[in-house]
């Protein structure tokens, strides 16, 4: 089919790459006037620009969580639902509105979202939008990842659309509620000014382009982004064989119940529409593992865009793609089902099931299972040396999947955006502790014709005082798996340290309020991706360069390459030893 379009390609070119101009300052203004590490450092947040109708993607900045992608839509859909409904009141310039509910477009409570109505020439052109990641909202834990949370009012304050900033001014009232319910408020002023600083540059520079190209013009580049897009994706889904495809994917544990949760998934290509069916699921946990349908459809369209990554990012892109919705599943929660770790774990084991399914499909496309998980630890405590409360929160890496070309990524960003660790040096100088180790951890890519990457292996110690650890991880129970005969990644292992005595939480990877005082130690180990490919067809090189750079000891090399021979290296120290930092 033949798609013609009106506007001239160096226009819709010029504008298109100033629609997503506009998003990036957003994101590099957020970034550096935010005060929490998380955002300023780990980049944590998210900004775009949505339909002023359906509240749907126009633009996003190429610097931004691509989870929040279906995610900040489904927001500003809601937004306009009940604006419309007269349950929110309707929007005047300067005001922006802030929200946190999961069950209203969100993800989890932690990731706040300011939307602010834009208006040019009298009316609503469109909304601005974005999300960070606040580094404590309430709850029953620092840092709001509840391993066990059983409903919504234990993970924190919930907050439904409600106006922060009337005509451009910041209400009190309302600004006093949400410090009165969340732990180091003092600090938390910052990161909203931040957020509420990043949306008036959009503002700002939106207007520019504007009143340089009109708004007819913009407008018709807007809707022809969108066909474009849409066309595109149907272009690249005619490449994937038409049929059914089936795979799994697994959930350590709800934090609550230790079982396996089980995330089934049936993907249908037929009419070049690509059709995702997750109804045969676990049902509704207990636990804090449940995912409200928002983030759901926004990890598939996220696992799809990582096999496409060259279709341009708006709505469109989402045009030839079903997602029916998994009621009754945890994968469709309801208030008041916990969802403290659906958007930084679940999401990651719905892609992952995305992608067993599309190998299946598109083998050349498509990598092994990445680590997984975001590795959220936090830590709250009082510090005794600076007199002040503190609520750290650390995202890690791990390994991505081999593939059809090369190797896998070593400590990769997860899945789900491209949020970094936080420098172990700001950490340090933020917080009492001192990481006693941080390196690749050795040995945790499967093997495979194209191993998978290596996850990372840190141990950080509490200095002075007391505090309490928690952690909202996964792939504990089961590695990242491999694929066309490569083996799976090395699971997540978490160990704290304790005068002298270790402690593995009982749900491997998910505990909370982890009681450890000065001299105690809280180690990680990230998963490593899976490997691609039959182990024996890894050409015998690269399984000798990998075992000279220590990747790998002779033992474990010569068991999963036993085709090829090892080369012996007696000149590296022992790994212990290696990687300890004075």
């Amino acid at each position: 089919m033949t798609v013609s379009f009106a506007t001239d390609p160096l226009t819709l070119a010029v504008i298109e790459a100033g629609l997503q101009q506009v998003c990036n300052e957003m994101d590099l203004a957020f970034s550096r006037s935010a005060f929490s590490p998380v955002i300023a450092e780990a980049d944590d947040r998210s900004d775009g620009i949505y339909d002023r109708h359906t509240g749907s993607l126009i633009a996003q900045g190429e610097l931004g969580l691509p989870v929040f992608v279906g995610v900040m839509q489904a927001s500003t859909g809601e937004i306009i639902r009940l604006i419309r409904e007269g349950r929110v009141a309707a929007p005047e310039p300067g005001d922006v509105y802030i929200v946190n509910d999961p069950y209203l477009g969100g993800t989890h409570l932690m990731d706040v979202r300011f939307a602010m109505p834009f208006f040019h020439e009298g009316g609503l052109f469109c909304w601005l939008q974005n999300t960070g990641h606040w580094p404590d909202t309430g709850g029953m834990t620092p840092g709001g990842f509840s391993a066990h949370a059983t409903e919504s009012e234990q993970e924190g304050l919930r907050l439904p659309p409600v106006k922060l900033f009337k005509k451009g001014i910041l209400d009190q009232e309302i600004l006093s509620i949400i410090l009165s319910n969340i732990r180091v408020a003092d600090q938390r002023i910052g990161d909203i000014k931040a957020q509420a600083a990043a949306l008036k540059m959009g503002e700002r520079r939106l207007t520019e382009l504007l009143a340089r190209y009109g708004r007819d013009v913009v407008e018709s580049v807007i809707g022809e982004m969108r066909e474009r897009a849409s066309s595109l994706m149907r272009a690249k889904l005619a490449t994937v064989p038409d049929g059914r495809y089936e795979s799994e994917a697994s959930i350590d544990s709800d934090g609550v119940v230790n079982e396996p949760l089980r995330i089934a998934l049936t993907m249908t290509k037929a009419n070049g529409v690509l059709s995702f069916d997750f109804s045969r699921s676990s049902a509704p946990c207990r636990g804090p593992m449940n995912s409200v349908f928002a983030t759901t459809l926004s990890s598939v369209y996220l696992a799809v865009r990582h096999v496409f990554p060259d279709v341009p990012l708006n709505a469109g892109a989402f045009e030839p793609l079903r997602v029916l919705r998994p009621e009754g599943t945890f994968l469709d929660a309801r208030y008041p089902r916990p969802v403290s770790g659906c958007a930084a774990e679940v999401s990651q084991r719905i892609a992952e099931a995305v992608f067993l399914a599309l190998v299946q499909a598109v083998p050349d496309l498509v990598t092994a299972a990445p680590a997984g998980t975001s590795g959220n630890f936090a830590l709250g405590g009082f510090d005794p040396g600076k007199g002040t409360s503190y609520v750290m929160y650390q995202i890690s890496g791990g390994g991505y999947g081999g593939n059809a070309q090369h190797d896998g990524l070593t400590n990769g960003c997860s899945t789900i955006g491209i949020s970094k660790t936080t420098p172990v040096e700001v950490l340090e100088q933020y917080y009492p502790v001192l990481f006693r180790r941080f390196a690749l951890r050795e040995g945790s890519g499967g093997a495979g014709a194209h191993r998978g990457g290596f996850g990372v292996h840190y141990e950080v110690e509490l200095l002075r005082g007391e505090a309490r650890a928690s952690f909202v991880m996964d792939h504990g129970r089961f590695g990242p798996p491999g694929v066309l005969g490569g083996k799976d990644g090395a699971p997540n292992i978490v160990r704290v340290h304790r005068n002298g005595v270790v402690y593995t939480p009982e749900h491997l990877s998910k505990d909370q309020d982890i009681q450890i005082a000065a001299g105690d130690r809280v180690e990680v180990l990230t998963p490593g991706g899976g490997g691609y490919g039959d182990p024996v067809s890894r050409p015998q090189s690269l399984v000798e360069r990998d075992n000279l750079r220590g990747y790998y000891t002779q033992i474990d090399s010569r068991a999963l390459w036993p085709m090829a021979s090892v080369i012996e290296n007696t000149n590296l120290p022992p790994y212990e030893t290696k990687t300890k930092r004075p």
